[in-house]
């Protein structure tokens, strides 16, 4: 079982939060693809031999900025050089403002199965505020326009923890978004990075983050909300109805290998990472015409892989099983940190129970703090 990352680094504007590799030029477009598929020659020994290719994601940047003609052409050299699995979950993040009437029924006809929308808001002006291209009223619009072509497996994005007076708008997005019935959700704190423009705002006073108090209460309302419409939370971000969990992303948590293609695309394969240099004048020419992949590679230690194991584990639902560190990376968590383990699981952060360790809705507050810890005994 395997999964592959197609990166499509375009879009139309800078999102304000974003700090993904990409570019507002479509002058490369065309020859990118060309590269992609190239890549995938170079690449073809990153996988086990003869792998079933499980997943598909084309991620960005904007996939939705993909023609029909240079989406099938993707489609069509994975289907070459790949072994597909027939109900391959085959995942396209899109724009709302792309999907028109048009661009569904082209989607429709397509492979593509499944649809990641990148809704963020209901609100006009927050969607301002970020510099989305599309509008309020497009949010939803795209969402039904979608299911009505014959898509049933959709993802919408929504972020939270965008300054406002008060909760009210968070109450009305989760509304809104509860209202369209679709069988996942995707939510994200607002995260402000230093390269993007609300960081640079923010150095300058021109951007005013809300407190730790207010991204903390909006996440326990989400947590209370998607509990009530009947969601599982199955990681921290990501909710979904029973059975409807993504499975690309699924696969990652747990491990699963994956070839990423694009610039500043990852690759993973149980032993290694491999990252793609994110610039992508120098990607195209790299593989078309030098017919090298410009990238670096990091082998991993035993000491990585309990570590990358921890970080991915800890936000599922599943949890981490601390006997599978302890007998296949050598990490005994329930030795060395007991006092720690014990700590958690008094204060109310995590329960542990037959050697796995998950997080409570109070601990998920707080899993970059205790990963990070418990990285530090490893």
């Amino acid at each position: 079982m395997s999964g592959i990352y197609l990166h499509i680094p375009f879009c139309k504007q800078a999102c304000h939060y974003c700090d993904f590799h990409f570019s507002t030029s479509m002058g490369l477009k065309s020859r990118l693809v060309d590269a992609l598929v190239a890549e995938m020659d170079l690449r073809a020994a990153y996988l086990e031999p003869g792998a079933t290719i499980e997943t598909i994601y084309f991620g960005g940047g904007t996939p939705s900025l993909l023609s029909a003609a240079e989406l099938d052409q993707l489609l069509t050299a994975i289907n070459k050089r790949f072994t597909v699995a027939t109900d391959a979950e085959i995942t396209l993040e899109a724009n709302p403002d792309d999907l028109t009437a048009a661009k569904v029924r082209e989607l429709a006809a397509s492979p593509v199965n499944r649809l990641s929308i990148g809704l963020q808001s209901f609100h006009e002006p927050h969607l301002r505020l970020m510099n989305r291209a599309h509008s309020a009223q497009e949010s939803g619009e795209a969402v039904r326009r979608a299911q009505e072509a014959g898509f049933e497996n959709i993802s919408v994005d929504l972020i939270y923890g965008v300054p406002a007076s008060d909760h009210s708008i968070w109450e009305i997005d989760m509304a809104a978004a509860f209202a369209l019935q679709v069988p996942h959700l995707s939510c994200y704190a607002l995260t402000i990075e230093p390269d993007t423009v609300f960081g640079r705002q923010l150095r300058k006073g021109k951007f005013l983050a809300p407190p730790d108090e207010f991204v903390a209460r909006q996440f326990e309302m989400l947590l209370t909300e998607m509990a009530r419409h009947g969601y599982e939370q199955y990681e921290i971000s990501n909710f979904c109805r029973l059975g409807r969990e993504a499975r690309h992303n699924s696969a990652y948590w747990a491990g699963v290998p994956y070839l990423g293609l694009g610039p500043s695309a990852h690759s993973y394969n149980g032993h290694s990472r491999h990252a793609t240099l994110a610039n992508n004048p120098r990607y195209v020419a790299a593989v078309l015409d030098e017919g090298t992949v410009p990238a670096t590679v990091e082998v991993l230690s035993q000491l990585d892989q309990a570590n990358e194991y921890l970080m991915t584990s800890l936000r599922t639902s599943h949890g981490c099983d601390l006997n599978r560190l302890r007998d296949q990376l050598s990490v005994d968590l329930l030795t060395t940190r007991a006092t720690y383990l014990a700590q958690l699981q008094t204060t109310g952060l995590a329960t542990l129970s037959a050697g796995w360790l998950r997080l409570t809705d109070a601990g998920k507050l707080l899993a970059d703090h205790i990963i990070l810890e418990l990285f530090q005994a490893v």
